[in-house]
């Protein structure tokens, strides 16, 4: 906030300073709304030019902020092995409405086809030794790879 505040002062004083070399001096002789226009877009103009200049405060590296990291899905690769964590309904479509085709249990690995609207990800896996497609939240699922670094 303070940042903000500086950036917005600086942009007054250097929208003064401008404008007292490139405007005429009788604009400044009494309040009018010329004057005023150019007082409030100068200050905002290079208020804004300065706060996107300015450098931006990194992210402290915290447990929580690590959390929300491990929680974010994992970006959908074709062919790629995912491992289920919860059990996990496997449906005939998108969404928690589409009819349920089966469970796969925890520790079962499903692939990835490809296919995908929003979250929820059309995968192939076997449940009781036979093949089955359907589709996932991806949100219930994890890289093979990264289940074996999390431990």
């Amino acid at each position: 906030m303070a940042i903000m505040i500086g950036a917005f002062v600086i942009g007054l004083v250097l929208t003064l300073v401008l404008a007292a070399f490139l405007t005429p001096a009788r604009w400044w002789q009494r309040p009018n709304a010329r004057a005023l226009a150019v007082l409030v877009i100068g200050t905002w103009g290079i208020g804004s030019m300065l706060l996107w200049l300015a450098p931006k405060p990194a992210m402290a590296a915290t447990p929580v902020a690590a959390g929300i990291a491990a929680l974010r899905p994992v970006p959908l690769s074709a062919q790629r092995s995912y491992q289920v964590f919860e059990d996990l309904n496997l449906r005939s479509a998108s969404g928690i409405g589409a009819r349920r085709v089966t469970v796969v249990p925890v520790g079962a690995t499903v692939t990835a086809t490809g296919a995908r609207e929003g979250d929820w990800w059309e995968v192939n896996t076997k449940v009781g030794g036979r093949p089955v497609t359907g589709w996932v939240s991806s949100l219930w699922l994890r890289r093979a790879d990264e289940a074996r670094h999390a431990k």
